[in-house]
Formats: C-alpha cells, sequence, structure tokens
C-alpha cells in the first residue's frame, strides 16, 4: 500500500484564523497565562490528567496544564531529584523549582495520575517546608483511587468534596451545585468539540493530519474552555474543506507528547497517527460529566470511568482499552514510544503485543527514549522503517 508524504502543519490550514490562533496559543503558552493575569484572572497550574477543571472553573480560575521545556537547565531538578525520573518530569519540576511558575500562576495542584507525580508532590512539600523562601506556588495533591468498585467511588466523592472545600477556603466563596454543573457543561462542550474535530483525522476522507490534531487539542490545555470551544468549532468548519489525506493509519500510546515532534517524525515517514491514548491527545476528551447527577457524582464518575490510563490500571484493563481503542480508529499499526524511566507502561506490552498481532496490526515498540526527537537518526531511521513496513515494504 502506498500512501502520500504529509508535511506536520500545512499552508491549508495555517491560512485558517482560527487554527492559526489556536497554534499561536500552543506555541506560546504562557504569553496566553500572562494575558490573562494581566485582564485579572486568577490561574491555577496542574500537573497530572485527574486534575477536575470543572471545579477550578466553577470557582472562577483559569487551569493551565504545566510542562516541560525543551533542553531545559536542570541544575536546580539535579539537586533535588534522582536520576530516575522521566526526564519530562524532571525538567517540569525545574519550572516549578527554578521560580518560572511564581508569577505565571497562583496554585498548583497535582493529582496521583503518575507514581512519578506522587513522588514530585512529597519533594515539593518538603521544599516548601524546608526552603520557604523559594519561589514556589502552593501546591495541593488529589489521591484519587482508580479501581472501579463502589467503596473507591465513595472515598473518591469524598475526596473531592475536600478539593472543593479547598477551593472555596482559596476564593473565599463558596461553590454551588449549579456553578459547577455550569463549568461541566462548558467542558462538556468543549470535549463534544474536540471529539468532532479528532473524527476528521480518521477514517477514508481524513482531511486533518496528526500534528494539527495535537495542536488544536493541547492548545485547550492552556486557554479559557469558551473561547477554544469557538474556534475549534470554526476550525471543523474550515477543515471540512482541506485536501484529503492518505497514508498508513498509526495509533499512538505511551509517553505523552507536549509538542508535534514526535508526530511530525511519523509523517515525515508517510504515517497518519489517527488516534492516541495519551493526555495531550484524544484521551483528553474521552467521556463527559452526566450534569443529570449530583456534580460531586458526575465529575467522580467521568474521571473513575473514562479510558484506563497507561499508568494506572491493571494488564488486563490496558490489554483490553487499547484493543478496543485501536479497533475503533482504524489504525492499521500501533506505535509504542516510552520516555526512558517510564516503566508502567512497559509491563502491558507483552500481553499488549499479543492481541495486537491477534488482530492483524503492525506493531512497533520504542523504549527507553531521550528527550531528543526531531535529531534523533535511530529513531527517525526506526519509524521510517516502520512505516515502511506498513505500506508493504514499498
Amino acid at each position: 500500500m502506498k500512501g502520500s508524504v504529509v508535511v506536520a502543519i500545512r499552508e491549508k490550514a495555517l491560512q485558517s484564523r482560527a487554527f492559526a490562533a489556536l497554534k499561536n496559543i500552543y506555541d506560546n503558552r504562557e504569553s496566553y497565562i500572562v494575558d490573562a493575569k494581566a485582564r485579572g484572572r486568577k490561574v491555577v497550574g496542574t500537573l497530572g490528567c485527574d486534575v477536575p477543571d470543572e471545579i477550578l472553573m466553577a470557582a472562577g480560575y483559569l487551569p493551565v496544564r504545566l510542562y516541560a521545556d525543551k533542553d531545559p537547565d536542570l541544575r536546580d531538578a539535579n539537586q533535588y531529584l534522582e536520576f530516575s525520573f522521566d526526564p519530562v518530569i524532571r525538567a517540569q519540576f525545574q519550572k516549578i523549582v527554578d521560580g518560572t511558575y511564581y508569577d505565571l500562576v497562583d496554585r498548583i495542584v497535582i493529582s496521583n495520575s503518575t507514581d512519578a507525580l506522587i513522588r514530585i508532590y512529597f519533594y515539593l512539600r518538603e521544599v516548601h517546608h524546608i526552603e520557604p523562601e523559594k519561589k514556589v506556588p502552593p501546591v495541593y495533591f488529589i489521591d484519587w483511587l482508580f479501581t472501579r468498585t463502589r467503596m473507591h467511588q465513595v472515598r473518591n466523592e469524598g475526596t473531592i468534596k475536600r478539593f472543593i472545600e479547598e477551593v472555596e477556603s482559596w476564593s473565599g466563596t463558596a461553590l454551588t451545585d449549579s456553578e459547577i454543573r455550569a463549568a461541566s457543561e462548558v467542558c462538556n462542550e468543549n470535549r463534544a468539540a474536540l471529539r468532532s474535530f479528532s473524527a476528521l483525522r480518521k477514517g477514508e476522507n481524513a482531511t486533518v493530519n496528526s500534528s494539527e490534531a495535537l495542536v488544536v487539542i493541547g492548545s485547550s490545555l492552556f486557554m479559557d474552555r469558551k473561547e477554544h470551544t469557538e474556534l475549534v468549532n470554526q476550525v471543523i468548519e474550515d477543515a471540512r474543506s482541506w485536501e484529503k489525506l492518505s497514508g498508513p493509519k498509526v495509533y499512538m500510546t505511551g509517553s505523552v507528547q507536549e509538542n508535534t515532534e514526535l508526530y511530525e517524525l511519523v509523517e515525515a515517514s508517510g504515517g497518519l497517527i489517527v488516534s492516541e491514548d495519551h493526555d495531550w491527545g484524544d484521551r483528553h476528551m474521552d467521556r463527559d460529566v452526566n450534569t443529570g447527577l449530583d456534580p460531586v457524582r458526575g465529575i467522580v464518575d467521568r474521571y473513575m470511568l473514562r479510558m484506563f490510563s497507561s499508568k494506572k490500571a491493571f494488564v488486563s484493563q490496558r490489554v483490553e482499552a487499547l484493543a478496543d481503542a485501536v479497533e475503533a480508529s482504524g489504525a492499521e499499526g500501533v506505535l509504542f514510544y516510552l520516555r526512558i524511566y517510564e516503566d508502567s507502561p512497559s509491563w502491558d506490552f507483552p500481553e499488549q503485543n499479543k492481541r495486537l498481532k491477534a488482530m492483524g496490526k503492525k506493531v512497533d515498540y520504542l523504549a527507553k527514549q531521550g528527550t531528543e526527537i526531531t535529531g534523533n537518526i535511530k529513531l527517525r531511521a526506526d519509524i521510517t522503517a516502520f512505516i515502511s513496513d506498513m505500506k508493504g515494504g514499498c
């Protein structure tokens, strides 16, 4: 099977004013935050994919995802952290302890989405205790239970009620059920728009490539959700007329991708990443809050019952979740990309590989990767060979 080589961000996409606006925010994330604070907006930085933005938004806060700079000076991270931390986590930690985020966010909320983030919370807590003079924003921790049992659901509802009380103490105002439902509806509308947009990169008539999708999805993590939804809906209308794409369809799993570099490598080799299960991609808009329920129950259900994370699930759950997602995406192959020291997804791979091979899917497993992507000659060769194999050696 032969496919056309895809250019990362196409000129046709950049001609869309809405897409260009989203790309500007994706590329200049902190500028949007600075502008928001200049307008008097309170900003909360989040680490982990299980911080309920709905509650922060209900209280008037702008939630933004903390992220890693490329090629950072890690002198502070090296002082506090062992080298066994994922390099992206180390870079995120660096931006917190070196004072970068002190003027950008009023507070930080961390969820236990990964074991490394749990440790990061404890390290930051000790920094506050031992070096209170350091410019590190106050940190709050959300400790979810991810097993889907009634007992854990009740416990999680208590956890979220305490989080609401904490947020109320920050703002000095009690949150009402109607305010939480309204914020949940805003997030639901944003997720619905993103799902509609992401559908345009799937199927035989796909008009959106994976780098363009990552820009539109990722920009939602740094801006007002209502504003984002309006722009996404405009991009959807524009993208329907973009040229149709062809090429081997790839599903991406493993490490979170905070920029488009890896996707650009796949596209340069002629492949199309049609979906992914990391939290800067399709998993971000998986499952809505049921606003017909008690607002706390609706939020807990949303975060407990969405697609199983590669960091917080049993092997059997991940096998089924990945198989279902790959089938739904129409992907012909699956790319496993894991950074060094991200061990938990690797535990799932042997059984996932068996299942995917039984489904007739091509599989490429790239583990222990560093932060260098664009200039990584071996990585480029591995991806090129994988896409070539999917094309039948063409």
